[in-house]
């Protein structure tokens, strides 16, 4: 008895067949031993308040300096005074319910607003 095959199935297994193929192609070769590549870099180093050495060597942002703007209303007239007297690279102004990233930089000015824009928290991170 001869097996029965319709088109439909045979056009599956051909796409398939195509699609593992472009799949093994699509790796990169493996170099012989001896040849010169370079490796990946070593994943970075976290210290144990979770930052990374690269992190840790930037320096954070001074907060001594801008204590007097805390229970003022927020002007982005001010804004880059605060940064030059700081001494922040980037700042960010985060209103209530603002999403905001988790990521950590200690040369970052955080400057934190109530519901009628007065600063009433700052923070470097």
């Amino acid at each position: 008895m001869r097996p029965s095959f319709s088109l439909s199935s045979v056009v599956i297994a051909s796409a398939l067949t195509l699609l593992l193929a472009a799949c093994a192609s699509s790796q990169m070769p493996i170099s012989p031993a001896g040849d010169d590549v370079d490796a990946a870099p070593p994943p970075p180093t976290v210290t144990s308040n979770g930052a990374s050495e690269e992190q840790n060597q930037v320096d954070a942002c001074d907060l001594d300096t801008i204590q007097y703007a805390i229970g003022e209303q927020f002007d982005e007239a001010n804004v880059s005074q605060w940064q030059s007297d700081s001494n922040a690279a980037q700042v960010r102004v985060l209103r209530p319910g603002d999403m905001a990233t988790m990521d950590h930089r200690p040369d970052r000015l955080n400057i934190h607003l109530d519901d009628q824009d007065v600063v009433n928290d700052l923070r470097c991170g």
